[in-house]
């Protein structure tokens, strides 16, 4: 591998981009997509909290409870929210705290964490489900007509195949 000078960083990085993907065969599409990504995310969490007062991590953590059944261990609730246990500790705490969610121990073990949504917490979720789905539609789906989703949901579970409110 070459080492660039670095008196010109775009130079510099247009070289290790070459020297790591010469043909750059889906380059435009993954950066499309996390800038795709990073755009609807940014303005799904303002207008969620603006209009619900429910941070969209908070969101996400109520809907996958829900879609659970009701309950997670504190594990598999932080992989499906795609946060580390210390994080998703600290937001469970604060659900807890407001009545969202509660904790308990697992019975199959007794060691294990499991969080389940409260009737408090599934009324928050249907008071922003319909407000977060509404702007999911003015953002994404809207502006794609049919055959555009489907082909972007086949590809992106060939590389993803779990699935986020987010």
């Amino acid at each position: 591998m070459q080492v660039h000078s670095i008196t010109d960083p775009a130079a510099a990085l247009d070289a290790l981009i070459r020297d790591a993907l010469p043909d750059q065969r889906g380059l435009g599409a993954w950066r499309a997509l996390l800038h795709a990504h990073a755009s609807l995310m940014r303005e799904l969490a303002t207008d969620l909290a603006m209009k619900t007062r429910l941070p969209l991590g908070d969101f996400d953590v109520l809907a996958q409870l829900a879609l659970a059944g009701g309950d997670l261990r504190m594990t598999e609730l932080a992989a499906k929210a795609f946060s580390s246990r210390s994080a998703m500790t600290r937001r469970v705490d604060r659900l807890v705290e407001e009545g969202l969610v509660r904790r308990t121990s697992s019975d199959a073990d007794g060691r294990g964490v499991v969080i389940a949504v409260t009737e408090t917490g599934l009324a928050r979720l249907s008071e922003a489900m319909p407000v977060h789905l509404r702007r999911v539609s003015e953002l994404f789906i809207d502006r794609l007509d049919d055959d555009e989703l489907a082909v972007l949901e086949r590809a992106l579970e060939k590389v993803s195949p779990s699935c986020s409110f987010g």
